[in-house]
């Protein structure tokens, strides 16, 4: 009888490690049909790093991209808004990061701008690249949007670029020509809080999905790897 029992519970552990990984795949498979993923809007963006001496770049990283121009300082609002509202409430995840794209010759007001933002922030993630002015409107120009730098290579907009260099961010905007929002104002906090951090949460959200899937794959391969 005892020797029944044992076979029995062999069975259903057995049983549960086989089945268990495929029934928990098929319902993370199921949620993400249900899923709310952010649109791409262009995948041709071209990669800041392509004009740069240094190693920061869009692949491989969640972007918020920033162009403040030559009068950056009376522009920091912006990037204090974006600080406040986005960067310190999603800088800890994984590869996010902020970059700034400024002419050369703004490196001092850049170093002001960085103190004034590091004031109780961790300043890690927040990028700024100095580059020719006819780099800042090619790589702004791939993105397609329907803004326009000024001639200090300013715009108000800010963007969401994905891991993949894509530019992210809604095709059903109640307020956007075409429901086409491209970027979002920088100079509006209703902006920020009411759209951005939501566009934020739905990417980063996304990749976390897309991790469990993967870890979830490897188990249903091999349910006994530890």
């Amino acid at each position: 009888m005892s020797d029944i029992v044992s076979k029995t519970k062999k069975f259903w552990l057995l049983f549960a490690l086989m089945i268990g990984p495929l029934l928990f795949y098929l319902f993370i498979l199921k949620s993400s049909a249900q899923f709310r993923f952010l649109p791409v809007l262009n995948k041709h963006i071209e990669d800041v790093v392509k004009y740069s001496n240094d190693s920061v770049a869009f692949k491989k990283h969640i972007t918020i991209v920033l162009f403040l121009g030559d009068d950056l300082l009376h522009k920091k609002t912006n990037a204090l808004n974006l600080n406040e509202k986005i960067y310190k409430r999603f800088h800890k995840f994984n590869d996010f990061q902020f970059i700034v794209i400024l002419p050369k010759g703004t490196e001092e007001k850049a170093k002001e701008l960085k103190n004034e933002l590091g004031f109780n922030t961790d300043m890690t993630h927040w990028k700024f690249v100095f580059l020719d002015k006819k780099d800042i409107v090619t790589i702004f120009d791939s993105f397609q949007s329907p803004y326009s730098l000024n001639k200090d290579a300013y715009v108000k907009e800010v963007f969401i670029i994905d891991k993949n260099a894509n530019l992210r961010g809604r095709n059903d905007d109640e307020d956007a020509v075409n429901g086409m929002l491209y970027g979002y104002n920088a100079e509006s906090i209703s902006t920020i809080h009411k759209k951005m951090v939501d566009d934020v949460k739905v990417l980063l959200a996304e990749y976390r999905l897309a991790l469990k899937k993967n870890k979830k794959k490897e188990v249903f391969k091999n349910p006994f790897k530890k």
